[in-house]
């Protein structure tokens, strides 16, 4: 199997190989480019693999004109500037012993040894720098199968690094067969280190979950993680039943998915700390969640909040109280955003002053938006 992808074939990003390869050495595309290559989707970072050591990579990039950048040395990783691209070049390493998230590596020449060091099998996939696909661990059946599975035993490669507990759902939702389930032994792997997602980083915990609400249907994936008992680990109090209508009603909409909006029907205790949102995450979030367990009608949704956020918080109290959205709501969103209120302070001037002038706005506001926005200034004041 070959790889035929435009970004393989880029001068820039061929240069880098030919860096190495020139040199004598190895240069392997690996991991996600050659994964989302072969599935048809849209490739992100590029990341090379190569036997030569950090400090070899480093000469070379600067002999070949190219910029070396030694983001991650000590674990092996230059990042390569060509052509205003940045190439993640790794030596082939191996764990000799892990702590959670770190652990001590050994270089190497050894592509199988580095492959299992990873975490499903689809992503120890690798490329020849003229595309041929190298398949040291049986993950290309798993990726034809949309079969998201651990490399060799589960449990072990969930204790290298436990946010692997999330990826794995993760991955599921953006790489998995939705009618296949999820992988039996990597799921009760999951159910049986629970203990460990205490033990992440929030910055890291609320990273995985934005990427895995943000794939085109999480619900089944979501609603794994409350079987296993991740969804309560990370998410205390969370519910995930209004997840799959929000999903059902996104698409009858053609509305793109949205991490914030799908967060709001989950809802939990303490979420933008547990999840480290910012602030203005955390603003929206808690917006969302308030404006959808009101009634205020979609004109004056519009209106109040503008027709974007109108539209999250319609399709929102959609999903929690699983009803349909209204036939028109997004027409009468967008007159509601279009019309502005045509009385000022200074026309209800000076009879009104003070608190007494802005309880008159609002009282006349009132009036006009149940008129449909149509009484002008002349019948209001």
């Amino acid at each position: 199997m070959q790889i035929t992808e435009d970004w393989l074939r880029l001068a820039a990003t061929q240069a880098v190989c030919k860096m190495l390869t020139h040199a004598g050495y190895q240069a392997l595309f690996v991991g996600g480019c050659v994964r989302n290559a072969l599935l048809g989707a849209p490739v992100g970072d590029i990341d090379i693999a190569t036997d030569a050591l950090p400090g070899q990579v480093m000469e070379l990039a600067s002999s070949a004109g190219l910029k070396p950048v030694p983001t991650g040395i000590d674990h092996g990783t230059i990042t390569v500037v060509s052509g205003h691209i940045p190439h993640e070049v790794t030596t082939f390493r191996e764990d000799i012993e892990t702590f959670g998230r770190h652990a001590n590596v050994a270089f190497g020449g050894d592509i199988i040894a580095d492959a299992r060091r990873r975490d499903f099998t689809m992503n120890a996939l690798y490329a020849r720098p003229d595309g041929t696909v190298l398949d040291p661990l049986g993950g290309l059946d798993d990726l034809k199968a949309r079969h998201v599975r651990f490399i060799e035993d589960p449990a072990k490669r969930i204790q290298e690094d436990y946010l692997r507990i999330l990826r794995f759902f993760r991955f599921h939702a953006w790489y998995g067969d939705p009618d296949g389930g999820l992988d039996g032994d990597g799921l009760a792997a999951c159910a049986m280190h629970l203990d460990g997602l205490a033990g992440l980083s929030r910055e890291r915990v609320g990273g995985e979950m934005r990427k895995l609400l943000g794939a085109l249907d999480p619900a089944p994936s979501v609603a794994a993680m409350r079987t296993a008992g991740v969804l309560s680990s990370v998410l205390p109090g969370a519910d995930d039943r209004a997840l799959g209508p929000l999903v059902h009603l996104e698409s009858e909409i053609d509305t793109a998915p949205d991490a914030i909006r799908r967060l709001a029907t989950l809802g939990g205790e303490d979420v933008a700390n547990r999840l480290r949102l910012s602030k203005a995450e955390a603003r929206r979030l808690a917006h969302l969640r308030e404006a959808a367990t009101g009634t205020m009608a979609a004109p004056e949704l519009g209106y109040r909040h503008g027709a974007s956020d109108g539209l999250d918080i319609l399709l929102l109290r959609a999903a929690l109280f699983e009803q349909p959205l209204a036939p028109g709501a997004k027409d009468d969103l967008a007159h509601g955003a279009a019309a502005r209120f045509p009385v000022k302070a200074v026309d209800l001037m000076p009879d009104f002053s003070g608190a007494s002038l802005g309880a008159r706005l609002a009282e006349l506001e009132q009036r006009w938006i149940a008129s449909g926005f149509r009484l002008g200034r002349d019948d209001l004041v």
